[in-house]
């Protein structure tokens, strides 16, 4: 049995850390997809703008611990950024998402990018996606542009594809780990440190302060 199926139901509370991940970008550059191909391994050509806020839950190990991840998809609009902001809180992690073939969404990263600075936590780690690399005809942004912009905000980049699943996995991998260092780096200088968005097994939520909620 591969270690997942032991722990891969969406309410077992078997896991080492919880973290919380949010996809943010503009509407329609293909978090929703991005997630499902994740989540669910599957793909729909139908686009359904994301309403406020949704989130799924997956578990997975590296470096031999259980991660179970708590990915939220928010809506891109303006009219949600309010909403959508407010979980900013206490997230450990962003997936920030352009559309390769848009090159509208792929100069509002900068934005998105300030907005992740002033509203997370100061050691949240951020990766950069260009989604929609299946699409090689109709790209608009190029690989030197993508290049140029990560080294700027300093976050990784990878071109990602919803709809074949290119780099998706890779992308929550690179995340996770990248999270789980710096965790690692905190809990060396501070033994009781404890980022808000995680959940160690070891510590009762009942008496955790609920300020250090990830709801």
């Amino acid at each position: 049995m591969d270690k997942m199926d032991s722990f891969d139901t969406p309410t077992d509370t078997n896991f080492d850390y919880m973290y919380k991940v949010l996809i943010v970008g503009n509407s329609g550059v293909g978090k929703t997809a991005f997630l499902m191909r994740y989540c669910d391994d599957n793909f729909s050509q139908s686009f359904v703008a994301t309403v406020g806020i949704d989130f799924k839950v997956k578990n997975m190990y590296r470096q031999d611990k259980r991660i179970k991840l708590q990915i939220w998809d928010t809506a891109g609009q303006e009219r949600y950024r309010t909403i959508t902001t407010a979980y900013y809180r206490g997230a450990m992690g962003f997936i920030l998402m352009f559309d390769l073939t848009n090159e509208e969404s792929f100069h509002a990263v900068k934005g998105w990018a300030a907005t992740i600075q002033d509203l997370s936590w100061e050691n949240a780690r951020a990766v950069l996606v260009g989604n929609k690399s299946d699409l090689t005809d109709s790209r608009t942004v190029s690989e030197e542009q993508c290049r140029e912009l990560s080294q700027t905000l300093g976050f990784e980049f990878f071109d990602a594809s919803a709809k074949d699943g290119n780099n998706v996995k890779g992308v929550f991998e690179y995340l996770v780990d990248a999270i789980s260092i710096k965790m690692a780096e905190s809990i060396e200088k501070n033994p009781n440190f404890l980022p808000r968005g995680t959940r160690p097994r070891t510590v009762d939520p009942a008496a955790q302060d609920t300020s250090s909620c990830s709801c």
